[in-house]
């Protein structure tokens, strides 16, 4: 089952929210790997697995969304069964999570496989060098892949852009879980975050 796209198309950054609840911490040098394949793209980079511990206190609840890496998307199980698989692995893969010392805890990295060239280079700001971040995003509707839950650019490779329908399926599903922040829409009287990509 695929979701319709939007009537006014929207693209967003999506974060944990800072609400008490307990986030993954990657192991860096899978984190390491996964940004050198989305860089890259070798076949010996892509992930089979990330391993990942909790941060937090430990009586808050374990996150549905608790990775805030903008290329490394986790998603619990509960989460992916109520989201549904198919519309995600049209975007990409999910690679299961290892996580130490956590029992019954089973979560998966969305590895979002789809680069999709929707940027509008000339009412964008420029990449920067270093990791092709865009503080500003204008993409062109034509080429926007609306049918898919998440992309990403061939200028920013290593981060996660989600369509608006995505986006407000997960929040629906998750409540106060998820921190969406709007990198661009195509209306005019939405505000984009003045700065989406920082911490």
């Amino acid at each position: 089952m695929t979701e319709t796209p939007e009537r006014s198309p929207a693209v967003y950054r999506l974060l944990p929210s800072l609400a008490d609840y307990r986030q993954l911490d990657p192991d860096k040098w899978d984190l390491r790997r996964l940004m050198r394949w989305q860089r890259l793209g070798a076949d010996e980079d892509r992930p089979v697995r990330l391993r990942a511990e909790w941060k937090g206190e430990r009586y808050w609840p374990k996150g549905d969304f608790p990775s805030g890496y903008r290329g490394a998307p986790v998603l619990s199980r509960r989460l992916v069964d109520r989201f549904g698989a198919e519309p995600l692995r049209t975007a990409g893969s999910l690679v299961p999570v290892e996580l130490d010392s956590a029992t019954g805890d089973e979560y998966y990295l969305f590895l979002v496989e789809r680069v999709v060239d929707c940027l509008d280079l000339r009412r964008s700001s420029k990449p920067k060098k270093a990791g092709g971040e865009v503080k500003k995003a204008v993409y062109r509707t034509d080429a926007l892949p609306a049918d898919l839950p998440a992309f990403r650019l061939p200028q920013f490779p290593g981060a996660v852009q989600w369509n608006g329908w995505a986006v407000e399926r997960l929040t629906g599903l998750t409540g106060d879980e998820i921190e969406p922040r709007l990198l661009w829409s195509e209306d005019p009287k939405a505000a984009p975050h003045p700065d989406p990509w920082g911490i």
